[in-house]
């Protein structure tokens, strides 16, 4: 069987999907992103099983500052475990592995930030990786994580800037949560 970047198999299922993954992106410009916020992307190969994934493979994993991720995990995954770290507070980065945890507020800051940061990777926009986001399942009050993003928002954004993630303009600092 070839490889095709769209269909993968998620817990002996085989998905179909049309979200963007790892081979959609020019994956060297995510790691020098991510590198701004200390955080090692680690290449994993196409079939082996993704170190620290919460949801098992393609899903990305994440132990302490090393984000694992392999040819089909989803860029959403990948910006969305990132985004776990840079919102979480130094002692649970220390002790991370897997499962991020946090709060209601700071999951929903995630979200908010792993949109702002699609905008910095070529090829992707906000609003596809918001497509991408409803097509993997997340759930928001408005029904998509557009509507969400565009008019529901205000307290992730107001928890980012206050934790100085992302400046008054909605742009990151590329500083880590106190």
């Amino acid at each position: 069987m070839n490889y095709n970047p769209n269909v993968i198999k998620f817990n002996k299922l085989l998905i179909s999907f049309t979200m963007k993954t790892l081979t959609d992106i020019d994956i060297e410009i995510l790691s020098q992103i991510l590198s701004n916020f200390g955080i090692e992307v680690c290449h994993i190969d196409l079939h082996a099983e993704i170190p620290g994934s919460y949801w098992g493979a393609p899903e990305a994993g994440i132990i302490k500052n090393q984000l694992f991720v392999r040819p089909d995990t989803p860029v959403h995954s990948a910006l969305h475990e990132s985004c776990h770290y840079v919102c979480m507070d130094e002692t649970r980065r220390n002790n991370l592995h897997t499962d991020t945890g946090g709060d209601y507020d700071e999951e929903n800051a995630v979200c908010y930030l792993q949109i702002v940061l699609a905008n910095h990777i070529p090829g992707l926009t906000q609003m596809m990786l918001c497509e991408d986001m409803d097509e993997w399942g997340y759930t928001f009050r408005l029904g998509s994580a557009k509507r969400w993003f565009l008019e529901d928002s205000n307290d992730a954004f107001d928890w980012l800037k206050h934790a100085n993630i992302l400046t008054t303009q909605k742009q990151p600092t590329w500083s880590l949560r106190y």
